[in-house]
C-alpha cells in the first residue's frame, strides 16, 4: 500500500533502537519545578536552528499557544489573524479574547489590510499581535511574513509564527521560516515610537534588536517526527514566558523518550538532511509534471502537500476508495468550499510510487468524471 496520507515529510521515524537510553520516562515534576535532562541543550541546538536567541521546549503547540497568547493578553493587544491561520494556534488565541482582547481576521496575505488594522488599533492604544501561518498547505506560496513582522514592529507589538509545516522543510538547514525570510534581521521601527503613538506623544524611533517582534512556535512533528513542541524568540521574550508560563507548572514536560526522537532528529538534520530535502523536492516536482501531463490540476506549489480540486459531480469518497484497491491512499477533503483529494509526499517516496500514484489518479478521474 503506497501511503500519501503521512506528514513525515523527511521520512524520520525515530525507532527506538536509534535513540539514547533514558532512566526515566517522567520526572513525575513539572518543568517549572525540574526541567528533563538534556532539555537545555535541545533547546539551544533548536533555537541556533530557527536563527533565534532563544528557545523552550514544551509538550505540544495547544500547551504553548495556551500559554503565549494568556501572556500575551496582559499587555493592551489587539490579536490580528490571517485568514490561513491553523486552528491549534487560533484556539490558544482565545485565552486572549477571554481576556479582553479584541480580535479580528484578515485575508490571507494581505499585508496592506493587515496594516490598516494595526494602524487603527494602534491609534485606540493596544498592540498589534500578529498570528500567521509561515505556510498553509494548499497554497502556492507563504505569506509575506517579513511584511508583516515589519508592521507588528511598527505597532510595538509581535508577530507570532506558526512554523509547524516549514520546520524542517524550508529555510537554512530545514530552520524554517526565521531564515527563509530573514526574519532574524532588524525589522523596522522599535517599540519607543509605538508607546509614543499610544500615549499621544511624537516618541523617539529606535531600532528594535533583532528578531525582537517575532516568536516562533513550531510543532516537530511533522519533517522531524518528534512529538513536541518549541517556542523560540528574544531571549529576554523567553525568558518572560518561561516565568509566566502556567502549563510548565500544571503540566508534564515533553517525555523522555519524545526528546531523545528530537535530538535523534537533530542528527539526522546535521548529516543527511539536506538529501532529504532535495529527495523530497524531486519528488513533489515528479507529481507536479506528471498532473500537468495528465491535464490535472494540483494546488500547493513546491511543498509537499498537493491538492487536487475535483470537479463537480466527481465523488471524492468514491475516488479514494478506487486508488485504495489500487493500493494508493490518499486523503479526500474539502479545501476552501471545493471537494479535492490531498496527497502528502515524502522523501521515502520513490519515482516509481509517484508515477503509479499519478496513473492511478488519472485513470480514475475519467472513469468517475
Amino acid at each position: 500500500m503506497l501511503d500519501f496520507t503521512s506528514a513525515l515529510y523527511l521520512d524520520m521515524r525515530h525507532p527506538s533502537a536509534a535513540l539514547a537510553p533514558w532512566a526515566a520516562f517522567t520526572l513525575g515534576k513539572p518543568a517549572a519545578l525540574a526541567e528533563p535532562p538534556g532539555a537545555a541543550s535541545l533547546a539551544r541546538g533548536l533555537a541556533e536552528l530557527l536563527g533565534c536567541e532563544a528557545a523552550l521546549l514544551l509538550p505540544s503547540t495547544l500547551h504553548l499557544y495556551w500559554d503565549l497568547f494568556g501572556m500575551l493578553a496582559q499587555e493592551s493587544v489587539a490579536l490580528l489573524i490571517d485568514g490561513g491561520a491553523y486552528p491549534v494556534a487560533r484556539w490558544g488565541a482565545q485565552q486572549a479574547v477571554a481576556r479582553g482582547a479584541p480580535m479580528q481576521v484578515f485575508r490571507h496575505g494581505d499585508a496592506a489590510g493587515l496594516a490598516r488594522l494595526a494602524r487603527r488599533w494602534r491609534a485606540e492604544g493596544r498592540r498589534p499581535v500578529v498570528l500567521a501561518d509561515g505556510y498553509s498547505p494548499g497554497r502556492e506560496h507563504p505569506p509575506p511574513l517579513s511584511a508583516y513582522a515589519d508592521i507588528a514592529a511598527r505597532g510595538g507589538g509581535w508577530l507570532v509564527l506558526d512554523d509547524t509545516q516549514p520546520l524542517g522543510l524550508l529555510g537554512r538547514h530545514g530552520g524554517g521560516s526565521v531564515p527563509l525570510h530573514g526574519l532574524g534581521r532588524a525589522l523596522g521601527v522599535a517599540a519607543g515610537a509605538a508607546v509614543g503613538a499610544m500615549s499621544g506623544s511624537a516618541g523617539t524611533q529606535l531600532s528594535l534588536p533583532a528578531g525582537r517582534a517575532v516568536l516562533v512556535g513550531a510543532s516537530l512533528a511533522k519533517a522531524f517526527g518528534a512529538p513536541l513542541a518549541v517556542l523560540a524568540g528574544s531571549a529576554a521574550m523567553l525568558a518572560r514566558f518561561e516565568a509566566r508560563s502556567l502549563t510548565r507548572v500544571h503540566a508534564s514536560p515533553p517525555s523522555a523518550a519524545a526528546m531523545a526522537a528530537a535530538r535523534h532528529a537533530l542528527c539526522v538534520n546535521a548529516a543527511c538532511g539536506d538529501a532529504l530535502r532535495l529527495a523530497l523536492r524531486q519528488r513533489v516536482g515528479q507529481f507536479r509534471a506528471g498532473m500537468a501531463a495528465a491535464g490535472i490540476a494540483s494546488r500547493g506549489g513546491m511543498f509537499p502537500v498537493q491538492v487536487v480540486p475535483l470537479a463537480d459531480g466527481v465523488d471524492a469518497p468514491a475516488l479514494q476508495a478506487a486508488l485504495r484497491a489500487e493500493g494508493v491512499l490518499a486523503l479526500p477533503q474539502v479545501h476552501r468550499g471545493a471537494a479535492g483529494l490531498t496527497f502528502l509526499l515524502r522523501a521515502g517516496h520513490s519515482a516509481q510510487d509517484v508515477a503509479r500514484a499519478v496513473d492511478a489518479l488519472e485513470h480514475h478521474m475519467k472513469e468517475l468524471a
